[in-house]
């Protein structure tokens, strides 16, 4: 394995950067190198974060080449072109398609000890085809998932019943886009039944509420972008989640995207689902149970991933 110490970041841009800070003030790390086919780009986001550093636990941050990943135990790609107002992640597939090739075969050339973070969108098919690129293990190859998509539900949720979003055990798993589901047969508040705590707060019919909060997280990526052109700040601290259980090794249940194998009947494509994760990144995939109409729609869900893989061959 790389040294987990040292971690790489591909692509500077609001998500990118956003995630090198929020990495560099971890404490994570002793040193960070930021890649950008914008080398002046790279270069003024470490010299911003390293003007703070002092404020946080030691760590270098400095621009580099692909080459200067060398030893990195984790590699987190952020390169590609951002998702306009209006554009599904799908959508942003075709663009994005020929920019993770190069970085991937970059990378490799540099780091193949190191764990891949697939951060880019759609997250699921890029994460698919960084395996395929690659050729790692299935479990050092992760994407971000719904990661951001649960924390989003755990917040809603928390709201809405006036509990603190901590204390919500719920996941949001399939596609990062428009086809995810929840999984309310088995939420709860720190152990009661969903449907329980619903009554408790006076919520007597809760299929619409958790309708409505269900369909918040699924569009909330729009109008933020509307509005201010790009999501960040969530998907930095949902990144800084998984690279923790990463370099800890803490054998934590999140909902990362990763190749799945016969679960669910699914087969052969990346999708969110609940599983452990560790220093050699996915260490299992969780079969949590479903109801049978949770089931079918993560099937679907399924689908749609496998018809823009079978679309694109990778």
């Amino acid at each position: 394995m790389g040294n987990m110490q040292k971690c790489g970041v591909i692509g500077v841009g609001f998500v990118g950067a956003t995630c090198a800070y929020t990495l560099a003030v971890s404490g994570l790390f002793s040193e960070m190198v930021l890649v950008d086919m914008n080398a002046k780009k790279a270069e003024s986001e470490a010299a911003d974060i390293n003007h703070g550093v002092a404020f946080a636990k030691p760590c270098l941050v400095r621009a580099g080449s692909y080459a200067d990943l060398t030893g990195c135990g984790l590699v987190i790609i952020a390169a590609g072109a951002n998702q306009k107002p209006g554009e599904t992640r799908i959508e942003l597939l075709g663009r994005n398609q020929a920019i993770l090739s190069s970085v991937v075969g970059q990378v490799m050339q540099a780091a193949q000890d190191a764990v891949l973070l697939i951060v880019s969108n759609p997250v699921d098919v890029l994460t698919c085809m960084a395996h395929r690129l690659s050729g790692l293990p299935a479990g050092r190859v992760i994407g971000s998932g719904t990661v951001l998509d649960t924390a989003r539900l755990k917040y809603l949720l928390g709201q809405r019943l006036g509990v603190d979003g901590r204390n919500v055990h719920a996941f949001i798993i399939g596609e990062h886009g428009d086809s995810e589901l929840a999984v309310w047969s088995s939420a709860n508040i720190s152990g009661v039944d969903l449907d329980d705590y619903c009554r408790i707060t006076g919520v007597d019919n809760p299929n619409p509420v958790l309708h409505a909060i269900y369909e918040s997280v699924r569009d909330a990526a729009y109008p933020i972008i509307e509005g201010k052109g790009a999501t960040y700040y969530g998907i930095g601290m949902a990144v800084r989640r998984i690279v923790e259980a990463v370099v800890r090794d803490e054998h934590s249940v999140l909902p990362v995207s990763s190749m799945i194998s016969g679960h669910y009947g699914i087969d052969g494509i990346c999708l969110g689902l609940p599983s452990i994760v560790g220093r050699r990144g996915v260490e299992a995939v969780l079969d949590i149970p479903l109801s049978s109409e949770e089931l079918a729609r993560l099937q679907t869900s399924a689908s749609k991933m496998r018809e823009l893989i079978d679309q694109i061959g990778s």
